[in-house]
């Protein structure tokens, strides 16, 4: 419950002022690909100034996002290694408590 109204209290502002910077920036703007020519219309793509800004901002999370997940290969490749070591060491473990009851079970009573 506190952690819907700490990220309510947090992305409703947000929100806000995405919709309000949204409202601000609707003007129509040119983004020209063609740095020699940039009057050419066979490269440019018109569309209002929060559709690029947004675009510059969600390709800059995809791509910090995928260094961020290439850099944590090792530690991610850690885990799988010490997870099956794990395994491992737990079968042994049990199979060391299975022959240690089996031999107790064998020994006279007193």
């Amino acid at each position: 419950m506190a952690k819907k109204i700490i990220n309510l209290l947090i992305l409703l502002p947000i929100g806000i002022v995405l919709i309000i910077f949204c409202v601000a920036n609707r003007q129509s703007v040119t983004m020209a690909f063609n740095p020699f020519r940039p009057e050419d219309q066979v490269l440019s793509i018109s569309a209002p100034l929060f559709v690029f800004l947004f675009i510059a901002v969600i390709a800059g999370m995809l791509i910090g996002s995928a260094a961020t997940w290439f850099n944590q290969g090792k530690h991610r490749r850690r885990a799988r290694f010490e997870a099956k070591e794990a395994v491992r060491w737990q079968g042994e473990a049990d199979r060391h408590k299975a022959r240690s009851e089996n031999i107790a079970g064998q020994l006279p009573s007193r």
